[in-house]
């Protein structure tokens, strides 16, 4: 056995049942020992769309993501979904052939740790054969127990080398049971007493708190806490776009804050004179560049990262802490207080949240004229058709809000948002990647014509694995988000504008059942699909209406 088959063989162990990747020379045998030792391999036709497939994979809930990779341009080919991947804190291992050192004037060579490290990955080598599985376990380490995407070289030499060593490093992991082998983690953060009463204060003061949860109160479980303490101290629930649904079926839940607010949770979140964010960055995304932040109101954050802490605005009071701990202890001393207030939930503002809570609800002009269907009209249509239990992945672009916030989702595993890069291309792996983590659910990829082209390789991946996607496409001919920021003021749009293309077309060649929709009628295959076999993806190529922006748009180039 060589150190390539003891690496696979101890990977397995460590609980990586799924790999995503595109195999090479330089990965051929490490992936070869993972298949051989019980891993599924998910082969990518491009090795962008395997990180991104990865990265969905992990957080849809399928465990550590893993990503197989050649040397050299097997690596830089991956870049861009290593890059949204680490910016979001995915724990993803990736598996990276490497020139061995003598090789000083390969082809393949380049500064792979460099590489990492420019795109916020952490870079990690098996240095030896002696080393080579406590080498691999510490990577696994950082990846999971600090969130972390880690990039894990493995020279050529190293590689062919003979093992001799251990056959394991850590004891197997049970996968009849589907558990996966856990390092150590320290105990989780919690603020100090002080601290903790400081902010027990500030509850207690506030008239009109706000809670608003981001991704690391999605990592921390916090749900659940954090609704009891919003229960306790009368406060509104809202989260950032990536933590979408953790409130999901709360009456006082406003749903996603920022630029995708709707007009009642804008107003409602202004008016607060306490906003407190939990994992949250309260970045200007979240915040609309500060115009939610109502006058006077005072700005709380709960992060177990002290560099995230203040760095996109000042805050009045910051705690090092986890969002789930920290809720649960605030509470407690909320109740020794024997604090317990109706606050801002009154029934008046129930009866808002209940009637205008969601887009999907409030009036608009339709602007569908038969030869395109207004983007607001289809995505409405297609929340109705489709069935409750379902995976949403969205890619980027001008059309996002409207999947992302009119179609419905079942909880906070139901969004898939890779958007931390705001990468054009990445929503359809996404989907794939998702879909491979929870086949228990129908998935949804929602693309704009650029990305959908971008990415449309790996609608052979989708077909080939008999994944039953619904993979929308919101088709206006053009990168949207640049027509209605640079049109307006008079550039010219033959940059950014193109001719029709046959999206289903090019779907139906791949091996994707496929259809053009103009209208809402045009809609009716895609319920037959959902009752039949669903045993390959289904496309739809809808013409959009172009004449107006995405109502965020405007919000989201506000400064620029």
């Amino acid at each position: 056995m060589n150190v390539a088959h003891a690496l696979g063989r101890a990977l397995t162990r460590l609980g990586a049942h799924t790999v995503f990747g595109v195999v090479g020379s330089g990965n051929f045998e490490v992936t070869s020992a993972l298949v051989e030792s019980g891993a599924r391999y998910v082969a990518a036709r491009h090795e962008g769309g395997a990180a991104t497939m990865a990265d969905a994979f992990a957080r849809a809930g399928g465990g550590l993501g893993v990503l197989s990779v050649h040397q050299g341009p097997g690596l830089t080919n991956a870049l861009t979904g290593i890059a949204e991947a680490a910016k979001s804190r995915t724990p993803l291992l990736v598996l990276a052939g490497e020139v061995a050192a003598a090789a000083v004037r390969s082809n393949f060579r380049v500064d792979q740790a460099a590489l990492a490290r420019a795109v916020g990955a952490v870079p990690e080598r098996v240095h030896s054969p002696e080393t080579a599985l406590s080498d691999l376990a510490r990577a696994c380490r950082t990846a999971v127990a600090a969130r972390r995407t880690v990039l894990l070289g493995l020279p050529l030499d190293v590689q062919s080398a003979p093992y001799e060593g251990p056959d394991e490093c850590v004891p197997r992991a049970p996968h009849a049971t589907g558990t996966a082998w856990q390092p150590t983690v320290p105990p989780l953060a919690v603020p100090p007493p002080p601290a903790l009463a400081r902010l027990a204060d500030a509850l207690t003061a506030a008239r009109r708190p706000v809670f608003l949860a981001g991704r690391g109160a999605r990592l921390s479980g916090a749900g659940a806490p954090l609704r009891a303490l919003a229960d306790r101290c009368g406060a509104l629930l809202a989260t950032s776009a990536v933590a979408r649904g953790l409130f999901r079926g709360d009456p006082f839940d406003l749903d996603v804050s920022g630029g995708f607010a709707t007009p009642v949770a804008a107003e409602l979140i202004r008016g607060a004179d306490l906003l407190v964010g939990w994992g949250c960055a309260l970045n200007d995304w979240t915040l609309r560049h500060g115009d939610l932040l109502g006058e006077g109101a005072r700005l709380v954050q709960v992060d177990v990262d002290a560099e995230a802490l203040a760095a996109h605005r000042p805050v009045d009071l910051s705690l090092i802490g986890d969002a789930a701990e920290t809720a649960l202890a605030v509470e407690a001393e909320l109740a020794r207080r024997e604090h317990h207030v109706r606050g801002y939930r009154t029934r008046e503002v129930a009866g808002r949240v209940a009637a205008e809570g969601r887009w999907r609800d409030l009036p608009f002009k339709d602007r569908s004229d038969g030869a395109r269907i207004d983007p607001r009209t289809l995505s409405i249509a297609l929340d109705d058709l489709l069935p409750a239990e379902r995976t949403v992945a969205v890619d980027s672009g001008n059309f996002m809000g409207y999947p992302t916030m009119y179609l419905d989702v079942p909880d906070v595993d139901g969004l898939v948002f890779t958007q931390g890069f705001q990468a054009v291309g990445l929503g359809l792996a996404t989907a794939v990647g998702a879909a491979v983590a929870r086949p228990d659910r129908l998935t949804v990829a929602a693309l704009g014509d650029g990305g959908a082209l971008m990415s449309a390789v790996e609608l052979d991946t989708a077909a080939r694995l008999g994944l039953g996607l619904l993979v929308v496409v919101y088709d206006d001919e053009a990168y949207g988000a640049e027509v209605h920021h640079f049109g307006p003021r008079g550039h010219p749009l033959d940059t950014v504008t193109f001719p029709p293309a046959d999206i289903a077309g090019i779907a139906r060649a791949y091996g994707c059942d496929a259809l053009t929709v103009r209208r809402v009628e045009d809609l009716e295959p895609v319920r037959d699909w959902l009752g039949g076999a669903r045993d390959r993806p289904l496309v739809v190529q809808a013409k959009v209406t172009t004449d107006h922006p995405a109502w965020w748009l405007a919000e989201a180039f506000h400064p620029h």
